[in-house]
């Protein structure tokens, strides 16, 4: 599952506060939240980024897609509005080497973002 902090996560090595968990992915809150809600959907398959991202990945992508939208409704995010982020690379903002999307919300969140 990768030897990064995610990987630990999702081998429970690590605690983190878990909102979602399937076989596929696992959503948790943000140790560094950039909002009043920060939670991070990852793949449970150890993909560095998008760039990495294979033809064969297409279904997980549409699974963690319908998990972003699952997790921002249960938080109560749906109706006020959240955001989407994924960073790739280095000059992305991407600090951990495993494809995760950030689900922001809780408040009215500014344009451009960086």
């Amino acid at each position: 599952m990768g030897d990064t902090i995610f990987g630990k996560i999702i081998r429970k090595e690590i605690p983190a506060k878990i909102v979602y968990e399937d076989d596929s992915c696992l959503a948790f809150h943000d140790v560094s939240p950039q909002a009043p809600v920060h939670v991070l959907v990852i793949p449970k398959k150890p993909i560095i980024s998008l760039e990495q991202l294979e033809d064969e990945d297409a279904p997980l992508l549409g699974h963690l897609w319908l998990t972003i939208q699952k997790v921002a409704r249960q938080l109560e995010l749906a109706e006020s509005g959240y955001r989407v982020v994924v960073n790739c690379g280095k000059d992305g903002g991407q600090s951990v080497d495993h494809l995760h999307f950030h689900i922001l919300g809780g408040r009215a969140l500014k344009w451009p973002p960086g």
